[in-house]
């Protein structure tokens, strides 16, 4: 039996994982190899898990914890993707706030099933937005030092480092990026990419394609600050149905939402990690989001579509109170329901701090 490819794919929340996975998954295909992704993420109702079967790709999700607490659902998760015929290459994309990925799931999968998997270099996505100024040390970086330690130690354990949306920085911006990275990580690859335009993702496929004793990078790792960090984000999934009598547009309706919470959030002093909201109806989808408090939402995948009825599922990673996080979104929906003569229904609403981690296994 020919081993699967497993290629994981990490970074900080807002860094460009989903779509970065879509397009080499859509680079691999072209090839006529099969792909199977799997998400990741603290809580079910997963924007990434719809957005990327949207586009026509097999997808399992792991919901709950970090792929190092759910190992074994990784694993089962990988084992549904090769109902009908195994997967070429395996996708894998971790939750945003984790890290230590290469002891407690590259490494276990390496040493307990070395006949089912061929383990590819785990890149690392920078995010420039909150990178550049964790990275100088600076005192209003938007998050905790605490939760600024998981981003570092990300970059750390990473076999190569993806310098993203390079299609928006200046070459000066690029290069200062560069160098603090080398700070933190001096010896790996460093390439430079945009996931938005495929800027780059032929150099990161040929990277990617190369064999070797990748998954090394044992960090040592403080396990009380990074629950402590990943305890400061206020965490949120919630899935809400609009229907009303009169035609409106989704897309309009996606970004004036991460707009009320932007100024909502922005207000109360919370720091956004990443924000995602996806509306699904009959075939088609949009997508909208915003990566940094004093960043501009984003259309990232616009559906061009009216609509009476859609669902909305909004993902919130923020710096801040959860419950006060479900207050702000329950508000914005509600408004933006009511400026369409909309009703508007919570199906379902998970709002929590992440717990401790707790990997299934920790190979040194």
């Amino acid at each position: 039996m020919n081993r699967m490819r497993f290629l994981m794919v990490g970074g900080f929340l807002g860094a460009g994982k989903t779509t970065t996975l879509g397009r080499l998954a859509r680079g691999y295909m072209t090839k006529g190899l099969r792909v199977g992704i799997v998400t990741n993420d603290q809580a079910s109702d997963l924007v990434d898990t719809q957005n990327l079967r949207r586009q026509g790709f097999d997808v399992e999700e792991v919901p709950g914890a970090c792929f190092c607490c759910r190992f074994d659902d990784l694993v089962s998760s990988i084992s549904r993707l090769g109902t009908d015929q195994a997967p070429d290459v395996i996708l894998a994309e971790p939750v945003g706030s984790c890290t230590d990925l290469v002891a407690t799931v590259v490494q276990p999968l390496r040493q307990l099933y070395p006949d089912r998997f061929r383990i590819g270099p785990y890149s690392v996505i920078l995010k420039p937005s909150h990178g550049r100024r964790i990275l100088r040390g600076e005192e209003k970086a938007g998050f905790s030092p605490k939760a600024a330690y998981i981003f570092r130690k990300q970059l750390e354990e990473a076999d190569a480092i993806l310098l993203n949306r390079i299609d928006e920085l200046s070459f000066d911006e690029a290069d200062e990026l560069m160098t603090l990275v080398r700070e933190v990580n001096s010896d790996v690859p460093i390439l430079r990419v945009s996931a938005k335009t495929g800027q780059g993702f032929a150099a990161l496929e040929e990277l990617l394609d190369q064999d070797g004793n990748f998954g090394r990078r044992i960090l040592d790792l403080d396990y009380d600050l990074y629950a402590a960090g990943e305890a400061e984000l206020g965490w949120l999934n919630s899935s809400v149905r609009f229907a009303g009598e009169r035609e409106f547009e989704l897309d309009g309706l996606l970004l004036e939402v991460v707009h009320d919470l932007r100024d909502r959030l922005g207000a109360e002093g919370f720091e956004t990690a990443h924000l995602k909201v996806i509306g699904l109806w009959e075939g088609f989808f949009g997508v909208a989001n915003l990566v940094s408090s004093d960043s501009r939402p984003d259309l990232s995948l616009p559906s061009h579509s009216r609509v009476r009825e859609v669902d909305v599922i909004v993902n919130a990673r923020v710096a801040g109170d959860p419950d006060r996080l479900e207050h702000f979104v329950r508000e914005a929906v509600l408004r933006a329901g009511e400026v369409r003569g909309s009703q508007v229904e919570f199906n379902n609403t998970q709002s929590f701090r992440p717990a401790r981690p707790v990997p299934t296994h920790r190979f040194s």
